[in-house]
């Protein structure tokens, strides 16, 4: 299963998923409490797969994988919710970091294998 999708695309099946329910996308405060939700069942795997806290056997194997992809499907029910295209949110966020950020951390040379 290696798809490669562009981000309209996401928003696209996503909202052709939801749209076949009556109820349709949540309020955008249920939307945030799903995305609090979605973003501690990441950290509780991280802390399984790279912490110091074993999974128990009675546990479910959820993969951070598995968790960044609920988290992705809930960030595209809320900015479709909202009526955000996700691309142009992006597009906002990284310019403020390549510019706000710039400097902020130790550039890469040649000699560390700069890309």
């Amino acid at each position: 299963m290696s798809s490669t999708y562009t981000t309209k695309e996401i928003q696209a099946r996503v909202d052709a998923y939801i749209s076949q329910f009556k109820e349709g996308y949540f309020s955008p405060l249920s939307m945030l409490a799903r995305m609090t939700e979605e973003v501690g069942e990441l950290a509780r795997e991280v802390n399984h797969t790279y912490g110091e806290k074993p999974k128990k056997k009675s546990e479910a194997a959820n993969t951070v994988t598995d968790e960044l992809g609920d988290i992705i499907f809930v960030l595209t029910c809320f900015a479709n919710s909202l009526d955000i295209d996700l691309s142009e949110a992006f597009e906002k966020s990284m310019a403020k970091f390549e510019t706000r950020d710039k400097d902020r951390w130790t550039k890469k040379t040649q000699e560390d294998g700069l890309k």
